[in-house]
C-alpha cells in the first residue's frame, strides 16, 4: 500500500509521513463488488476496513443503521478487543478500501506503539462523536 493514498483517508491523517510509511506495509488495498457483504452480523472481527472510494451500507437485520462513504471507517472493533461483529457491512457500490488485519495492527502496536496510540486515539474520538450523535 502507498504511503500517500493512507494520507487521503482522514483515519490516517494525522499520521506524519515516517509513520506513514511504516504503516503502508501492513495495509492492503482491496476492491470490493456493488453487493458484496464485508462484514456479517455476530462474526468474529479479525479485520478494520476504511472506504477510499465508494459506498457501503451499515445494516443490522433488515434495518439501515448508517450510509458509509470516503473516509469512513467500519470494523474498528475487531482492532481494539476481541469482539464480534455488531451488524452486517454490505457494498451499495463497487468500492475501494484498505484493510488491515487485527494481527498486523498488533504487530503496529508493538513495533510502532505511538503509531498504534494515534489510530486509537481517532478510533475512540469517532466513538465519542457517534455517540453524541445517536
Amino acid at each position: 500500500m502507498d504511503e500517500e493514498r493512507l494520507k487521503a483517508i482522514p483515519l490516517f491523517a494525522g499520521l506524519n509521513r515516517k509513520e506513514r510509511r511504516a504503516l503502508a506495509p501492513r495495509a492492503d488495498e482491496v476492491e470490493l463488488e456493488e453487493g458484496r457483504v464485508i462484514v456479517r452480523e455476530g462474526e468474529w472481527a479479525y479485520e478494520f476496513f476504511a472506504i477510499e472510494e465508494g459506498t457501503a451500507e451499515v445494516r443490522r437485520g433488515e434495518q439501515l443503521l448508517a450510509e458509509l462513504g470516503p473516509g469512513d471507517f467500519f470494523g474498528e472493533m475487531g482492532l481494539v478487543g476481541d469482539t464480534r461483529r455488531n451488524a452486517n457491512v454490505i457494498a451499495s457500490s463497487s468500492l475501494k478500501v484498505v484493510v488491515m488485519t487485527a494481527q498486523a495492527f498488533r504487530q503496529t502496536s508493538r513495533e510502532l506503539p505511538d503509531v498504534a496510540a494515534k489510530i486509537r486515539a481517532a478510533i475512540e474520538e469517532r466513538c465519542r462523536h457517534l455517540e453524541v450523535a445517536g
